[in-house]
């Protein structure tokens, strides 16, 4: 299947980019793979501590050096709801390699903090510093020389790339990542907007209000919605690092369980030992990056995506740039309908066609690599499929040729729009990029006065005082990565929201980040150069007349340009009310810390 010229336009100018970081890095992979069965290095000292705890049975395989042994790097706690279903996890993936004469361990564990949770508290600075410090901890855990292949248990937002970026500095093992599932679908994710908005407006209180969100999330799995956590397992699917049909599987299901065993299998499979080689350094490529793109987009996934992909692809020697996402936005279609871009959730996606579909309509249209390596074999058209039970056997048939609900799930012929849900912004007052797929046309052109903010704080506390009902556009800064490590600000949208209905223009321009989960008020985020840098965000004033246009993809400040840049640079309290935990932890990681352009990661 040959792909549009748009698409390989892009993909060829990653690889002209990469040509030296991506040879640098197979040349590491090379050299790791050269050195054989790595337990077999180990001094008889090391291997004893290395399989002490286990059974009389698994010492017996590890003291050998022909038996596989399977890491296991798991984010399981019982506080998210997405990744409780994991307790249960090691034990099944064990039996299930004990099987075919093979041995697992669970090598370690990564932090895995939920932005539910943290949204709109202190612990939310740490969310996006939480990415590297689980790339470190993966790393830490394959460090031990012990496994031929791992398999990754995680879900949600910052746990999957981070992940991923470790198993890549590991790039000579084989990967398979393994979902959990999303939770049964709870109140309709619109409805729990709605309360929410009331809540906002004081016409409900805080019982009215935890009732509904209880009933959003209200089971184990992850929350249904299409936010960063959904996006990620489409992601995985798609760039082939999942069993086909895996992503949205619910938890304690049959289905779900025989998923993970051949998982767990098939990354075994997959080892420098047999006749099919596959390491996750060579099944993220340049290809496989650029269909993760085509598939964000495609979907109206996650901003957050913007920043990970970046940190992803340089873990794996590529370097992509927003312009690399701007330009695939322009050519791939929108093809899924889920909330925040709809009302339907990620269960009834699944339903209507799911990944399979998907997967086969961008193929087919040209908009997806088929030629790419991925942990079930045979490229990407292997993936057009859907996993099944039949007589209690896992098979993976062909995905449907019809979707199940074409308001949710349609086909290229009939996009819900021709580009993409993800935009780039730019202007004088340096790049942004906003999700628009939730955004109503008659919003996506705001043209108003700066109202300014220094933390996300402020402008709650105005809201609440009626002050901001008017048009505006807020500017919430020094909220970027080197600042406070760039928190979700995801608890403004029912504030902004409310104006919005309220007939008021508004929009947000931030150096900070939204929830993937950001919907219908236009939001410009990820500014860079952000305001702790002395980016021009930091030189506005209340008044200032900017505009914002998704649809031209600008951001401008329509003032004295030379009089903008001669301002001097507002300065933060430090030492202020706002002073938070990314401050006090993770000053020495906010110094190395890259610009939101870069991934803002210390790895990108």
């Amino acid at each position: 299947m040959s792909v549009l010229k748009a698409v390989q336009d892009v993909t060829d100018r990653i690889a002209a980019r990469s040509a030296d970081t991506r040879r640098d890095y197979l040349n590491r992979l090379d050299a790791a793979r050269a050195k054989g069965v790595y337990r077999a290095a180990l001094s008889c000292g090391n291997l004893a501590h290395g399989f002490a705890a286990c059974s009389p049975t698994d010492k017996a395989r590890l003291a050998g050096t022909k038996a596989l042994n399977l890491g296991i790097v798991t984010s399981y706690n019982d506080m998210l709801s997405a990744h409780q279903p994991y307790e249960t996890y090691p034990a099944i993936i064990k039996d299930a390699v004990r099987s075919i004469g093979a041995t697992a361990q669970v090598a370690g564990g990564v932090p895995a903090m939920c932005d539910g949770v943290t949204q709109g508290q202190p612990g939310m600075d740490l969310s996006l510093f939480s990415r590297d410090v689980i790339a470190m901890a993966t790393a830490i855990a394959l460090s031990h020389n012990m496994f031929d292949a791992a398999v990754f248990l995680g879900i949600c937002d910052k746990i999957v790339p981070g992940l991923l970026i470790g198993a890549l500095a590991f790039g000579h093992l084989p990967a398979v990542f393994v979902p959990a599932g999303p939770m049964p679908s709870g109140i309709p994710n619109d409805e729990k907007a709605r309360v929410r908005q009331l809540y906002s407006e004081g016409r409900v209180g805080r019982a009215e209000l935890l009732e509904s969100e209880a009933k959003s999330y209200h089971a184990p799995g992850t929350c249904t919605f299409y936010g960063t956590a959904n996006s990620n397992q489409m992601l995985m699917e798609i760039m082939g690092l999942h069993l086909p049909g895996a992503s949205f599987v619910n938890p304690g299901t049959p289905l779900r369980e025989a998923l993970t065993r051949e998982a767990a299998k098939r990354a075994l499979s997959l080892t420098a030992e047999g006749n099919d080689y596959t390491p996750v350094g060579h099944v993220i490529d340049e290809k496989a990056i650029v269909n993760g793109l085509v598939g964000l987009h495609a979907t109206g996934g996650s901003t957050n995506h913007t920043l990970h992909l970046i940190a992803i692809a340089a873990a794996a020697g590529l370097q992509v740039t927003w312009q690399d996402m701007a330009d695939l936005s322009e050519v791939v279609p929108l093809l899924a309908r889920v909330y925040p871009n709809g009302v339907a959730d990620v269960n009834h996606f699944h339903s209507a066609g799911g990944m399979g579909f998907l997967i086969r309509e961008l193929l087919a249209s040209g908009h997806l690599h088929e030629d790419v390596k991925t942990v079930f074999g045979g490229g990407l058209s292997s993936y057009a499929a859907e996993a099944r039970l039949i007589d209690d056997k896992l098979t993976f048939e062909p995905a449907p040729a019809e979707s199940g609900d074409p308001k949710v799930l349609t086909k290229v012929a009939t996009a819900f729009s021709t580009s993409g849900g993800l935009k780039l912004l730019s202007g004088n007052l340096g790049k942004s990029v906003i999700k628009v797929s939730a955004v109503k046309p008659e919003h996506r052109v705001i043209e108003a006065p700066a109202r300014v903010f220094h933390s996300q704080q402020g402008l709650q506390a105005a809201f609440k005082a009626g002050e901001l009902n008017r048009d505006f556009i807020a500017v919430v800064r020094f909220a970027g990565p080197k600042a406070v490590g760039m928190p979700e600000l995801h608890n403004l949208t029912p504030a902004l929201g409310v104006l919005q209905g309220r007939g008021f223009k508004v929009a947000l321009v931030t150096d900070g980040r939204m929830s993937g989960a950001s919907g219908k008020v236009p939001a410009a985020i990820h500014m860079t150069p952000e305001a702790l840098d002395g980016g021009p965000i930091s030189k506005l004033r209340d008044g200032d007349l900017l505009r914002l246009d998704a649809e031209a993809g600008t951001l401008t400040f329509l003032g004295d340009e030379r009089e903008l840049m001669s301002r001097t640079p507002a300065t933060e309290d430090l030492r202020g009310e706002h002073f938070g935990m990314g401050r006090e932890l993770f000053a020495g990681f906010r110094a190395l810390v890259g610009a939101a352009d870069r991934g803002a990661s210390v790895f990108a």
